[in-house]
């Protein structure tokens, strides 16, 4: 099963794909934010097209477990993104964003490199927690 990865944001989109059976995600370039959900979605809708996913899994942003604003808005997105006939799945994204940023930085990387790739690292990140939560899936 072949995995588009989300780590939606209010101004850019973290993106990554991976096979499921393999388990090594890779990163792709994010996408900018439209400021409308529906947008969004359809856009993630294209991308996982493109890339041949058979499912998007969307990462829930949560505070020590708990739901928060941006969770609800992520869930909204997903929901927008299955009435496209894609299959979604959800995975916890506490802390993919700082865990990503410290690895490009024990890198080695510049501050503007950092930048550019710790959304799609982010994504990621989600695609392995949702791997280790979900082995069944494959």
């Amino acid at each position: 099963m072949r995995l588009l990865g989300v780590d939606f944001g209010g101004v850019k989109i973290g993106l990554a794909v991976m096979e499921l059976t393999a388990g090594i995600p890779t990163p792709r370039p994010y996408l900018s934010a439209s400021g409308t959900l529906a947008k969004d979605a359809a856009a993630i809708h294209q991308l996982a097209k493109k890339e041949e996913a058979d499912a998007v899994v969307v990462g829930l942003p949560t505070v020590n477990g708990e739901e928060t604003k941006m969770s609800r808005i992520c869930s909204r997105l997903g929901a927008l993104i299955e009435k496209t006939r894609c299959q979604v799945f959800y995975a916890d994204e506490e802390l993919t964003s700082q865990a990503a940023e410290r690895d490009l930085t024990e890198l080695g990387l510049k501050a503007s490199q950092i930048k550019k790739q710790v959304d799609g690292d982010a994504a990621a990140k989600i695609l392995l927690r949702f791997k280790e939560s979900h082995e069944e899936v494959s």
